[in-house]
């Protein structure tokens, strides 16, 4: 089986508990990776055959877009999303990376990963 990583993907959103979250939003990367034969697609050099990247991104950056208190719930749309849009593709996972979350600390960033 064969892999593809849609990786950095960096959008501004405003996900989380705090009331000041849903104001301001907070910065965001989220990495994709689709196991999916791409065999047909590599020999006869046919989008048609593979995943449209820019359909990935496109379903991420609208998910996104739709406040959620944990980026659990909005990992899981977008897994919800991509499966449906591209049944061929075996096994989906979604990194959903929040970057200086507002802690009482320093802390670089906190995610959540789902696979299905």
């Amino acid at each position: 089986m064969s892999q593809i990583c849609v990786d950095g993907i960096r959008l501004r959103a405003y996900h989380g508990c705090l009331e000041e979250e849903g104001r301001i939003g907070g910065e965001y990367v989220v990495n994709i990776v689709l196991d999916v034969d791409f065999s047909k697609a590599a020999a006869n050099d046919s989008l048609q055959d593979t995943v449209d990247y820019v359909i990935v991104y496109n379903i991420v950056k609208e998910e996104m877009a739709i406040r959620s208190k944990l980026i659990e719930h909005v990992a899981q749309r977008i897994l919800y999303r991509l499966k449906k849009q591209f049944t061929q593709v075996k096994l989906t996972t979604v990194h959903v990376v929040k970057l200086r979350p507002p802690m009482n600390g320093n802390v670089e960033s906190v995610s959540v990963k789902v696979s299905g």
